[in-house]
């Protein structure tokens, strides 16, 4: 299926802030590769406050547009629209603008296709994919809807990850299950989240580490972007 591998896996982080450096490096420390969903219009912009997460006050500025090549280079470059709007808030035309023009924002920011993207707070439905699939370029779209196992999906546009990160046991817990699985029919291990809830502690910039350590280096798994694998 993916390279002669019959098991995948890939990560996919949102926001396109500066914590995604420090994941990067981990991740190309293991040899895993994942997806990161940008909002092409705030990069570079500091946050005004720190973001409260979890009681902690922390960074939540985004990359510098002219470094979006250079920090992902290794890695997929996604869509998140251009200005992280409630997406049952507003018009199918001014959700083309958001998903089309951010696509094409990036795409020109990384010198490639930009096809994939991530639902803003998770709004999507099957009217939104609908709007997405016959509008803009975008040819797959994940969810924030966990589904706890590793099975394929039919619709690109409302594709489901396996776990959210930040449920620390669960993902160890599949990650476990992952390896040990021996399969005839493609399988596919899909984390996401944000970064910067590293520095929020809702999981340590430690524990990610070890599960990258865990996850790296198997014969048998296809380490690979959102677009390698799905497309």
């Amino acid at each position: 299926m993916w390279n002669g591998k019959m098991k995948a896996m890939t990560f996919s982080f949102d926001d396109g802030v500066v914590q995604d450096i420090r994941t990067i490096g981990i991740m190309n420390k293991y040899g895993l590769r994942g997806t990161f969903n940008l909002n092409s219009s705030v990069l570079g912009i500091p946050a005004p406050n720190s973001l409260v997460r979890n009681g902690k006050s922390i960074d939540y500025s985004k990359v510098e547009p002219f470094d979006v090549k250079r920090i992902y280079e290794g890695h997929e470059v996604a869509a998140h629209t251009l200005k992280h709007p409630p997406l049952y808030d507003i018009s199918d035309d001014t959700l083309v603008y958001q998903v089309e023009e951010d696509r094409l924002a990036l795409s020109e920011l990384v010198g490639y296709e930009v096809v994939g993207m991530a639902y803003p707070f998770g709004h999507c439905n099957e009217h939104i994919a609908s709007v997405i699939r016959e509008r803009t370029g975008i040819k797959y779209a994940r969810t924030v809807k966990s589904t706890n196992n590793f099975d394929l999906q039919s619709d690109l546009l409302l594709f489901d990850p396996s776990v959210y990160f930040i449920h620390t046991d669960d993902m160890f817990r599949l990650g476990r299950e992952f390896l040990e699985l021996e399969t005839d029919e493609p399988k596919l291990f899909y984390v996401w989240g944000h970064t910067y809830e590293m520095d929020a502690d809702f999981i340590s910039w430690e524990r990610f580490e070890e599960f990258c350590s865990m996850m790296s280096g198997h014969d048998d798994i296809f380490y690979g972007t959102n677009k390698e694998i799905l497309l």
